[in-house]
This record gives C-alpha cells, sequence and structure tokens, in this order.
C-alpha cells in the first residue's frame, strides 16, 4: 500500500494524472493502513490521484464501489467494449469489480496505480510510456516505479506498532451505533417477517425425526443448460442488485428504495432475497438461449424466456422438480454456500456435469442436491441433449444400496438413456443425502 502511495507521488510530482474515463477506488482491509499511509503523507497523492478511501474490506472487489460515470457505462453498453478491472484483490471472475467490466486482472496496489494512470491494460509497461509529464516529455513505467529501499523507508518510518494496538483494542467495545441497538431478552432469535436483511429460512420446514430417505429424480425439467467452467460467482448471488432483477423487484415491493438496494452480500440473511439473486449474474451463458448471455432461462412447457427465478418458480408452482445441465469444472472459484443453498431452494434436485469443483460437489450433497457425472467423453452435446427432455434419475431405493461413485441410468421423455456416476463420495455424504441435506442430519443427531 505504501508502494502504491509513492507510484501516486512520483506521478504527481511528474504532473501526470489518472485518466478522466478511470474510476478509482481504495478500500484496505484495515484501518491501520489509513493510519500509516496518513502518517507517511502519502494518502494525500492518492487522493489527488482519485483513489480517496470508500471503506474498508469487502467493496470494490465484490462490485460494492458504486456506478461507473454514466457517459463510461453508456459508451461500453452501446460499443460493446470489453472493458477491464484493475484490482488489487483475490477475485477476478467477470462482470464481479463491476457489471460491465469483462476482463478482470489481480495486481498488486502499486501496479493497480499504474495501470489507471496509464488508462489502458493494453499497454506494454516496458517499451510504451505511460503518458506526458508538465515539461511534455514521455513518462515511462520505470520513472515512477518505487524502489526497495523508498518502500523499507516509508514502512520503517510509518508503519508503528501503537497504531495497531490503537486499532484493534476497541474491537470488542462496539461503536456508538452498534451499542445502541435494542437487544430482545428472549434466549431465542425474534424474527421479523417485514426484515429484507434477515428472515427464517425455510431448511427445517415441515422437517420430521424420520429421515425422507433416498429419493431419485422422476421427469424432470432443465432449468439451465451450461457449458464449462461455470463458477460459484456465476451460481451465488454476489455484488449489486440489479434494477430490472427478481430481488429488486421484490426490495421495491417492500418499499425499498433503489438507493438503499445494498448488495447481496448484505442481505445474505434473508433467503428470499437470495434465492432470486441465484443465478442472476449477468454474464451467465445458458445454452437454453442460444447464445444470449444473461440471468434468463427458457421456460419449457410454455418456451417463454424468463428470469431465471421466475421459471424456476414456475417449475415449483406446477409441481415439477428441475435439474442442471452443464460441462467441466462445475462449481469452481471460491466455495460459496449460497451457490448450493440457491440452487436447492429453486428446486434444484439434481447437477449432471462433466466435472465438479470439490468442495462446491460436496456443497451441493449438503443441501441434498445429487451430483452427476457424465462418462469419459460424454457431455449434453455428444448424448444430444438440448435441455428442452425431461429427465428422470433412477436411484435404489434404499440408501444401504447406494455406493460412493456408482453408476445410476438417466432416462429422458424422448427415449435416450445414458449412465453416470453418483457423485456421493463418502459414507458421510450417502448419510447427509438419506437426511435430506446436511442441516436435518445435524439436526436429528443433536436431539438424539
Amino acid at each position: 500500500m505504501l508502494g502504491a502511495g509513492l507510484v501516486a507521488k512520483k506521478a504527481c510530482e511528474l504532473g501526470l494524472l489518472v485518466k478522466p474515463w478511470i474510476k478509482t477506488s481504495l478500500a484496505p482491509g484495515s484501518g491501520v493502513v489509513t493510519k500509516y499511509l496518513l502518517q507517511s503523507g502519502l494518502q494525500e497523492y492518492l487522493n489527488k490521484q482519485g483513489f480517496h478511501i470508500v471503506g474498508y474490506g469487502c467493496t470494490t472487489c465484490i462490485g460494492n464501489s458504486g456506478e461507473l460515470d454514466e457517459s463510461v457505462a453508456s459508451a461500453i453498453s452501446e460499443n460493446d467494449i470489453i472493458a477491464a478491472a484493475v484490482l488489487s484483490g483475490n477475485r477476478n471472475f467477470e462482470g464481479r469489480v463491476h457489471a460491465l467490466t469483462r476482463a478482470n486482472y489481480l495486481a498488486s496496489p502499486p501496479l493497480v496505480v499504474a495501470y489507471a494512470l496509464a488508462g489502458t491494460v493494453d499497454i506494454d509497461f516496458d517499451k510504451e510510456p505511460i503518458g506526458t509529464g508538465k515539461d511534455g516529455k514521455s513518462i515511462f513505467f520505470k520513472d515512477i516505479w518505487p524502489s526497495s529501499e523508498e518502500v523499507a523507508e516509508a514502512v520503517q518510518s510509518s508503519v508503528l506498532p501503537d497504531m495497531f494496538r490503537s486499532t484493534y483494542q476497541a474491537i470488542t467495545k462496539g461503536n456508538p451505533m452498534w451499542n445502541q441497538l435494542q437487544v430482545p431478552s428472549s434466549t431465542l432469535y425474534t424474527w421479523d417477517p417485514n426484515s429484507t436483511y434477515i428472515h427464517e429460512p425455510p431448511y427445517f420446514k415441515n422437517m420430521t425425526m424420520e429421515p425422507p430417505g433416498v429419493h431419485g429424480v422422476k421427469d424432470a425439467y432443465c432449468l439451465l443448460n451450461f457449458g464449462d467452467s461455470i463458477t460459484t460467482d456465476h451460481i451465488s448471488p454476489a455484488g449489486s442488485i440489479h434494477k430490472d432483477s427478481p430481488a429488486a423487484k421484490f426490495l421495491l415491493d417492500r418499499g425499498v428504495e433503489r438507493k438503499d438496494f445494498n448488495s447481496y452480500g448484505s442481505r445474505r440473511g434473508n433467503d428470499e432475497v437470495m434465492a432470486r439473486g441465484t443465478f442472476a449474474n449477468i454474464r451467465l451463458v445458458n445454452k437454453l438461449l442460444n447464445g444470449e448471455v444473461g440471468p434468463k432461462t427458457i421456460h419449457v412447457p410454455t418456451g417463454e424466456k424468463l428470469y431465471v427465478f421466475d421459471a424456476a418458480m414456475g417449475y415449483k408452482d406446477a409441481g415439477h422438480d428441475t435439474i442442471v445441465l452443464a460441462g467441466a469444472e462445475y462449481g469452481s472459484g471460491s466455495s460459496r454456500d449460497w451457490a448450493a443453498k440457491g440452487p436447492m431452494l429453486l428446486g434444484v434436485k439434481a447437477v449432471i456435469a462433466k466435472s465438479f469443483e470439490r468442495i462446491h460437489r460436496s456443497n451441493l450433497v449438503g443441501m441434498g442436491i445429487i451430483p452427476l457425472c457424465f462418462k469419459s467423453g460424454e457431455d449434453a452435446d455428444t448424448l444430444g441433449l438440448t435441455g428442452h427432455e425431461r429427465y428422470t434419475i433412477d436411484l435404489p431405493n434404499k440408501i444401504s444400496d447406494i455406493r460412493p461413485g456408482q453408476d445410476v441410468t438417466v432416462t429422458t421423455n424422448n427415449g435416450k438413456s445414458f449412465t453416470c456416476a453418483v457423485r456421493f463420495d463418502t459414507e458421510v455424504e450417502l448419510a447427509y443425502f438419506n437426511n435430506g441435506g446436511i442441516l436435518p442430519y445435524v439436526i436429528r443427531n443433536l436431539i438424539k
């Protein structure tokens, strides 16, 4: 971070400023960073370059840095520009930093400032100038890059132990806003039915002490038909809530103004918001839409193009199960719990893929969803599956008759039949599935 400040300082002294079409923000992970940037005097130069502190922790990395300038946003949309983001974070999935950024790169804080100064990622820093200084001369990367000695000197003089002590000693004391919250005296949480942030989840609704046992899938519709590398960011609700989305409609209907939508991350305690945000990524590529990109799908019985949530509710209301078809590496990326919770709430009973990310596959089992793998050399395309079929998955009637990784038969209503490996990989996962998921499994065993 001090290196980034030094880059900003050198650029200011040479007369170089961040390009006007670049959106900038600074969100340190800790309040200590603010203290040592102020101590060093480098925050002043970051501010001059537009890197004002907007908050702490997860902001820009999850799409919460605010909107782009309207003229820039319009230019991107109207000209189908592949806009780029450069982030000193740990997630670079498309559309994550901002819905309109498709090329997203991870870099160190000093490099983030350097790319902002250049105004493009299409540059060779070794050969091409970043810009023109106040003396009319070209300024290159080497002219603004701090030496190791300069960084070490800034750290030595500015990063002080007392900064950490003073920042973290108040953690357990809270703050006035937190301390003034009214807390009910009951030992059980008092659910507020009007809250759009926290809602009693339906995971234990109609739960009995007897496990439901094995259930196959009969005549299920395909909710979504994917290719390879569908990440948990494509599946899980993340980032800002789009103004035209089902989640936005839900909030508007409850009197929440658009400026108060906040993010999916802030509303992760409300299953009704999160279910509507599942598969709501605007970069979703669903084969049922014939190449069209977006968070919609085809409701097969009617042929209507609907938001994924609306289509899923149509199936649920009619009493139909659904499945998802996918390619390789389904569920790659960070292991998001809502990437499994969301599909379960939408009524998805199985995912048939070429392969799964390890943790996500286990999370699917934990929510009662059957993970199935196509046989080697096969996938939806080679088998001629379009996603317009209805799918039946034959599982043994008793949990004792299911073995980890065994073959099962999948048939469709148009006469196709193929074999998949059921990806319950351990006996424990079989126990989860027999109980309808890990949550009822835990509750039943706790009560015992």
